[in-house]
């Protein structure tokens, strides 16, 4: 494979993946019966609508929202798909309210209990910088043992062995090779622009960025938290961006403790959890044609 390389993102859903490019977003799901259905979708990247969405740090935060947005709509869809296996009928308002409050327990979970905790734990301590230093550590603590608890869940493995098929095809389309499961079954499961490695550089950033703002009431903190998240998410990006462009000592640094987490997030996917990856990738990739594995597809616009 000799053409220039495009940017590729993606995401496991239930019971499969989704891949994107710019313009395109592909979600293909296996079956009960064995066959991949596809359902492909025109979108095009904010950053493309409006040009000023492509300057540092609004790039990141454009992407985050992005990632936000195409994850919910893809979740939809492969939910959708799941549930038609089982003869059980989505209702319109189930998985906006169920991302709604999944959003919400985030919020709680990740920015609310941290700090919340830190007040009742702070013993006499009244340094400003050790009081955001230790919320952002029991953060840290929070967001690992929930990430550590959720991939001994079953159906949540399952997840992960499809994050791992992601990536093994993104690698092996990556390294120039054609897209068949033998040549991407060799690449790794993890990747340095994954998302579990976004999801810790957040959590990083955030425990700096903080330090910077003292220590005032509680309604405050949260307040100032939430309103830095974008600010959090552009850096993070950016971060995570220059991972993926360079190779050195730094970017090997920062990327380390990401690659380590995806042995959480990330599981030995079998050849037909690749098969569904490869017809994703395949279908947002310039000029191709699928070859007759996907009984159905449709096209659908964001």
């Amino acid at each position: 494979m000799s053409e220039e390389r495009i940017n590729i993102g993606g995401q496991a859903v239930v019971e499969g993946v989704m891949m994107r490019n710019k313009s395109n977003v592909a979600i293909a799901v296996r079956g009960s019966e064995g066959d991949i259905n596809l359902k492909k979708i025109d979108f095009l990247s904010f950053s493309e609508k409006y040009p000023f969405l492509k300057w540092p740090l609004l790039r990141g935060m454009a992407a985050f929202i992005e990632a936000l947005v195409l994850g919910f709509r893809s979740l939809s869809i492969s939910a959708e798909q799941a549930l038609e296996e089982e003869e059980e009928e989505l209702k319109g308002w189930e998985l906006p309210l169920t991302m709604a409050i999944a959003l919400a327990a985030g919020i709680g979970l990740f920015i609310l209990l941290p700090t919340v905790l830190m007040t009742y734990l702070r013993q006499g301590v009244e340094t400003p910088l050790l009081l955001n230093l230790g919320e952002g550590v029991l953060r840290l603590i929070i967001f690992l043992s929930y990430i550590f608890l959720i991939s001994r869940w079953q159906e949540v493995a399952r997840v992960f062995q499809y994050h791992g098929a992601e990536h093994k095809a993104i690698a092996c389309y990556e390294a120039g090779h054609s897209l068949t499961v033998d040549n991407a079954r060799p690449f790794s499961t993890l990747h340095r622009r994954c998302g579990t490695s976004f999801l810790l550089i957040v959590m990083v950033t955030s425990i700096l960025l903080f330090s910077f703002f003292g220590w005032p009431e509680l309604w405050q903190r949260v307040l100032i938290r939430l309103s830095l998240l974008p600010l959090v998410a552009g850096l993070s990006y950016e971060g995570i961006r220059l991972a993926g462009l360079k190779d050195n000592i730094f970017t090997r640094f920062i990327s380390q403790p990401g690659l380590w987490l995806q042995h959480l997030t990330t599981k030995k996917p079998a050849d037909e959890q690749v098969e569904v990856a490869i017809c994703a990738l395949n279908e947002v990739l310039p000029d191709f044609q699928s070859e007759g594995i996907v009984v159905e597809e449709q096209v659908e616009a964001l």
